[in-house]
């Protein structure tokens, strides 16, 4: 073949190919960003998170993220769910997590945070006991060079430069839906009404929030007015202590119970039938959570409504870890998609629960 054959082949076949392949190269898909990503539940069901290992040649770190997470207790179901959601997540992101159980105590969240600075992690995470007290230490995280996401609960700080961003609920907007159930519930009933109230954890954002938010929404109607509300710290036993009390007086007997978690709920309704009182007939009740336990109870008509707090925000919690790694600016308030139930949508959704 002659010099000029040679160069009218390399031009008509060898550049043709090459810019096919580099064009190939350049149109790779980028990750999905955060505003993308769903909270549903991870494929891979694992039990623990993987150990700190050397990333594989060609990947972005040196090694793999190293997330600390200060979870507030075990309290309930849904706390449950949401301690299997994140270690689930971490184990299918690759993610590195050190896991650490408050037992409800603020203190050992601190103790907790002030390890994982020690062994420097990449991001902390935290879900909040209560909402108050936090600017101390979250400086000392700062000072650190570590950024914070809070996790489920908010917390009140004037600096809220203290962390990057918020993931969860609106506890505000769940008890609106709360209470928009209960004005149509009643619309055709004449009061006075008595509304007993199972408050959650004092000072926590969920019972803070979730009980101004029924609270301002039922003033439209004065003749509903709360007879009772207590703490019951979200839990069955302190549930079904407290209804007890709210049952002393059978002349002061509530026509509706909003408890602000399913677990509260629960133990409510077992003291409601040893009383001989029919939940869900004798005495509506309103429930915030969405647990299969509470659809369940649904389905046997006792419970009215539950709204919905999502738990599984593992996969959230995980795309914001990658994110703020790689230098991206998220939101200040990640929210979960959520729902309101009845009675009459129980049947069909109660196996889907994954909690």
């Amino acid at each position: 073949m002659d010099t000029h054959n040679v160069r009218k082949w390399f031009l008509c076949v060898y550049i043709p190919l090459l810019l096919l392949v580099l064009t190939g190269c350049s149109e790779a898909s980028p990750p999905p960003s955060i505003s993308t990503l769903q909270a549903q539940p991870p494929e891979t069901t694992v039990t623990q998170a993987p150990a700190a290992a050397e990333a594989e040649p060609g990947e972005p770190h040196a090694r793999k993220i190293v997330l600390g997470f200060s979870q507030l207790g075990s309290e309930s179901d849904w706390r449950i769910a949401n301690t299997r959601s994140i270690q689930e997540a971490a184990q299918v992101a690759g993610i590195t997590l050190l896991f650490s159980n408050a037992e409800q105590s603020q203190e050992k969240q601190f103790e907790a945070i002030r390890s994982f600075v020690r062994q420097k992690v990449d991001v902390i995470a935290i879900a909040p006991v209560i909402q108050s007290g936090w600017e101390p230490i979250l400086k000392e995280v700062k000072q650190a060079g570590i950024p914070v996401i809070i996790m489920d609960r908010s917390i009140d700080v004037k600096d809220t430069s203290l962390y990057v961003s918020f993931i969860g609920s609106d506890f505000y907007e769940e008890g609106v839906k709360a209470a928009k159930y209960l004005l149509d519930k009643m619309r055709e009933t004449s009061g006075p009404i008595a509304i007993a109230e199972l408050q959650g954890t004092v000072g926590s954002a969920p019972s803070v929030d979730r009980g101004k938010g029924f609270r301002e929404t039922i003033k439209a109607r004065e003749d509903l007015q709360i007879v009772y509300s207590a703490p019951a710290d979200f839990t069955v036993e302190k549930g079904k202590a407290v209804m007890k009390t709210f049952l002393q007086d059978p002349g002061k007997r509530p026509q509706v119970l909003f408890a602000h978690n399913d677990d509260m709920a629960l133990g409510a309704i077992e003291v409601i039938e040893e009383a001989g009182l029919s939940p869900g007939k004798d005495i509506i009740i309103i429930s915030v959570d969405g647990t299969r336990k509470a659809f369940e109870k649904m389905v046997e008509g006792k419970i009215n409504c539950v709204v919905e707090c999502n738990p599984l925000l593992g996969p959230l919690l995980m795309q914001a870890t990658k994110e703020i790694m790689e230098g991206r600016t998220l939101p200040k308030r990640i929210m979960s998609p959520e729902s309101v139930y009845t009675q009459v949508m129980a049947a069909k959704e109660v196996e889907n629960r994954k909690y």
